[in-house]
């Protein structure tokens, strides 16, 4: 829908989106494992003063079983207001949400109740493929010129995965964005610096090497996904190739910095096969090529195999798991997901080639099954996966799920799903907020979380 002015929750600079009102609404992927119900999208109440808070206040069901919903975003966002390509009168409400294992797209309206969305469209994953030739679809970013999906498979469920366009006021399929892709096969996450005219890529794997389960073949073969991808944003096309070597497997979400001035990013690798610690790259510019350090490694942690799943017994630790990251507005804190061990880690990135430890929590993991203040079904499961932070940097929400198939191979007992909030200090540091737990419906488990207006992992900017 088409404004006459500027929709309010676009802002020109990431320093101006933090001082954007605060959240009261958020919304959150669910999906049924056993794939029996339709999957959903649930409206959290988030609002400290509202009567329902820290509940579910809505929901709006997908007319299919089995999408497997994950990840999704808005149809519009700040990027909006780039002076490139701009769509200024654009208007952020529609959701766009795919179906991971469906390959179908669902857009969903979040007017005129924000609490009661509806969907208005759903596009069939045969017009996905006859328009772009692509299935199993993941990340959605809104971009100046369109709304970007990226899918980690062709047509026939093989490589490349790679990313196609949909118009903004239509929704219309466009076609597949890259004009030459070079070396690139494998695909999972996308963004860019819209400042240096720079897309980043990474990798997961194939649907034969992820619908049923991690493979331990592929796995313990290096044969998932280990590299980064940079591209001429504007020329769509391939010019870099960087590989975090063999050991290191599963590259997963990337969060460059919000600043469009700044030219460096952060990236998750899930488990390194030395050691099964987890590790965080930073990527920048350097001169006229772009490079990658590690600069945060947390190791494994030793554990008795009997309070260990069937695939980790034999190594008698914990692996972190490194599943989701997130960088707040100021790109001040990056958020770290220890799906493994049940730790949420919080960062200082000030200086992003040498990050300090500035807070952590324990709930859930593997074996330390860390309960909440507010949690009435005593020793929790799943760990912190899918993280969200607020626009001002002062509130985190997060949840439990990594993906159907995976979950029983590291909690075989299924997941509980649960979604929490953290308080975050004036100087760093992070706290539970006690009030707020939500012990989700057994039919569904939690994912991904969208904040109503904008957050710190959906808008980009193009003035600093």
């Amino acid at each position: 829908m088409a404004t006459w002015r500027p929709d309010p929750s676009f802002y020109p600079s990431p320093r101006m989106a933090a001082k954007a009102p605060r959240e009261t609404l958020a919304y959150v992927a669910a999906f049924d494992p056993d794939r029996q119900r339709p999957d959903a999208i649930a409206v959290v109440d988030v609002d400290p003063a509202s009567a329902s808070y820290s509940r579910i206040v809505g929901q709006v069901d997908m007319p299919n079983v089995g999408d497997e919903l994950h990840h999704f975003g808005w149809n519009a966002c700040s990027s909006c207001l780039c002076p490139n390509a701009p769509h200024p009168h654009v208007e952020r409400r529609y959701l766009v949400v795919p179906g991971l294992r469906s390959s179908r797209l669902h857009i969903i309206d979040t007017k005129p109740d924000p609490r009661k969305p509806e969907i208005v469209r759903v596009i069939e994953p045969q017009e996905i493929a006859e328009r772009a030739n692509y299935s199993r679809l993941h990340t959605i970013h809104c971009g100046p010129e369109g709304i970007y999906v990226n899918a980690l498979a062709d047509r026939e469920g093989n490589a490349p995965g790679g990313i196609f366009l949909l118009d903004h006021d239509s929704f219309d399929v466009l076609g597949q964005w890259e004009m030459d892709r070079g070396p690139q096969k494998l695909a999972y996450d996308f963004w860019w610096h819209l400042g240096h005219d720079t897309m980043i890529t990474s990798e997961w794997g194939t649907p034969d090497t992820f619908e049923n389960g991690l493979v331990p073949e592929v796995l313990l073969g290096s044969r998932y996904g280990r590299r980064l991808h940079f591209w001429d944003l504007h020329k769509r096309k391939h010019v870099q190739e960087i590989d975090l070597g063999e050991e290191h497997q599963l590259v997963f979400e990337l969060r460059p910095a919000h600043d469009p001035t700044k030219a460096y990013g952060f990236v998750g690798c899930v488990i390194c096969l030395k050691d099964l610690s987890a590790s965080i790259w930073t990527w920048y510019r350097d001169g006229s090529q772009w490079v990658v350090k590690k600069v945060i490694e947390i190791p494994a942690e030793p554990a008795d195999p009997d309070l260990l799943p069937p695939v980790l017994k034999g190594f008698k630790a914990v692996p972190p798991l490194v599943t989701d990251i997130d960088l707040s507005m100021d790109d001040r804190f990056l958020y770290v997901s220890c799906w493994g061990t049940g730790d949420m880690i919080q960062y200082d990135v000030s200086d992003p080639l040498a990050p300090k430890e500035a807070g952590r929590v324990r709930i859930g993991g593997i074996v330390a099954r860390a309960t909440h203040p507010k949690a009435t079904n005593g020793a929790l499961n799943g760990g912190p996966q899918m993280v969200e932070i607020s626009r001002d940097g002062k509130r985190v929400y997060f949840t439990n799920s990594l993906y159907g198939a995976i979950d029983p191979q590291f909690y075989p007992e299924g997941i509980d799903g649960w979604m929490v909030k953290l308080d975050v200090g004036d100087n760093g540091g992070i706290a539970f907020d006690e009030n707020f737990f939500i012990d989700w419906p057994k039919s569904h488990r939690p994912h991904q979380v969208r904040l109503e207006g904008g957050d710190c992992s959906s808008d980009s900017y193009c003035y600093p």
